[in-house]
């Protein structure tokens, strides 16, 4: 990571394509466009990519989440179940739709826990959100089982996980729908952009229009059709120039894969040497997108006193303990309900009472796996001088 390590002619002849016809716009101008409609053509290409039947672009991961929670019909009232380890995107979205984030332990997948998420799910439980998180597989199939016996919607957050599989089936494909991010440090990127894929046309057509103010395209997808509207919505669109660059690197995906799969091999031998080591728990190892090395100490301290050798011998590792983005005792703006609304929504009910109140210390199992772990991101392309200094701070590192 990220995919813009191997920009070149191919996003080049793509992006031109695009300027040549003048239309930035993924609808309409028909007589303009010469037959170009690259974010359909993207869409097409990305659900034939992950073996399902339909995907729908939208500008960012988090309006993913956004547009999928709206067709699931998820609003107030509702809760959402999502891992306390995620970007601050999968509650965000939750909480703009007008629903309670509920959030589960994770285990040592670095994901949601089943028997966590078993105990937490309620008569207001709408939606069951997974993450796949630092491009590795949750435990999905048996999310997905839990949340059939309860008649509940799994949608997969695969927001760092395009590509990965699990028995050779893409990831974000096994629930009613997945999301997909394409931001600037993704192993895919089109700068900014999302996507959601799913097999079920009537959710698909319901996205469709939801992303686009709720315009009717029902006509041709290439197009805005008769300008009906059975509902409101919202502009959530791509741009051409993303679908563009999208298209080209969605073809260079799978070789990005293998070769982050080989810079997190050579690490991950490097770190079998620190005592005590573990390392995060694969659910299919092959399908794998290797965006991240994760590995675990035998303590916090442990973990504090490899970091530091790390750091002076430049090669410091991620401890997401200390990390604001992603683990939820360090969300001060949820835990304090902090808001730019005047009346205090979505943490306050109209007329003063708080709608829900987080307890810093409500995830101890997870807090636990968090305070020992370290993460290096892994880039397509690694120097072997890089490779070979991070490799000799991991060695002295197992002397501490």
């Amino acid at each position: 990571m990220p995919g813009f390590e191997v920009f070149g002619e191919e996003e080049k002849k793509e992006i031109l394509e695009v300027v040549d016809t003048g239309v930035l716009f993924r609808y309409e101008f028909g007589a303009q466009r010469q037959g170009v409609y690259k974010v359909l053509e993207f869409e097409n290409r990305f659900a034939a990519y992950c073996g399902t039947a339909y995907a729908q672009a939208v500008t960012s991961g988090t309006a993913a989440l956004k547009v999928a929670l709206a067709a699931l019909g998820v609003g107030p009232g509702d809760e959402v179940i999502t891992q306390g380890f995620t970007f601050v995107a999968t509650w965000e979205a939750i909480l703009d739709i007008g629903a309670i984030p509920v959030f589960t332990e994770i285990d040592t997948t670095l994901n949601m826990d089943p028997l966590d998420l078993a105990k937490k799910i309620t008569a207001k439980t709408k939606c069951i959100i997974p993450v796949h998180m630092l491009g590795a597989q949750a435990r999905i199939a048996e999310i997905v089982a839990i949340a059939d016996q309860h008649g509940i919607p799994v949608l997969e957050d695969t927001a760092q996980a395009a590509g990965a599989r699990i028995g050779g089936q893409r990831l974000g494909s096994f629930g009613a729908c997945g999301t997909f991010s394409f931001d600037a440090v993704k192993t895919m990127t089109t700068g900014e952009g999302g996507m959601i894929i799913t097999a079920d046309e009537k959710l698909w057509r319901i996205m469709s229009e939801y992303h686009d103010h709720g315009h009717d395209h029902v006509v041709n997808p290439g197009a805005r059709g008769g300008e009906g509207r059975r509902f409101i919505g919202f502009n959530y669109r791509m741009m051409e120039l993303q679908g563009a660059i999208g298209l080209a690197q969605l073809a260079k995906l799978d070789a990005m894969i293998v070769a982050q799969k080989k810079t997190k091999a050579a690490l991950k031998e490097a770190a079998s040497a620190i005592p005590g080591v573990q390392f995060r728990q694969l659910v299919d190892e092959n399908g794998d997108s290797a965006t991240f090395f994760c590995f675990f100490l035998e303590s916090r301290e442990h973990c504090q006193r490899v970091n530091t050798v790390l750091t002076e011998n430049k090669a410091g590792a991620i401890n997401f303990g200390e990390n604001a983005w992603h683990f939820y005792p360090r969300w001060e703006h949820l835990l304090a309900g902090s808001t730019v609304a005047a009346s205090g929504w979505p943490f306050m009910e109209p007329g003063g009472k708080r709608r829900v109140i987080y307890d810093p210390q409500g995830l101890p199992v997870s807090a636990e796996l968090i305070d020992r772990m370290l993460v290096y991101p892994i880039p397509v392309k690694m120097s072997p001088e890089r490779l070979a200094e991070i490799q000799a701070a991991l060695q002295l590192a197992a002397q501490v």
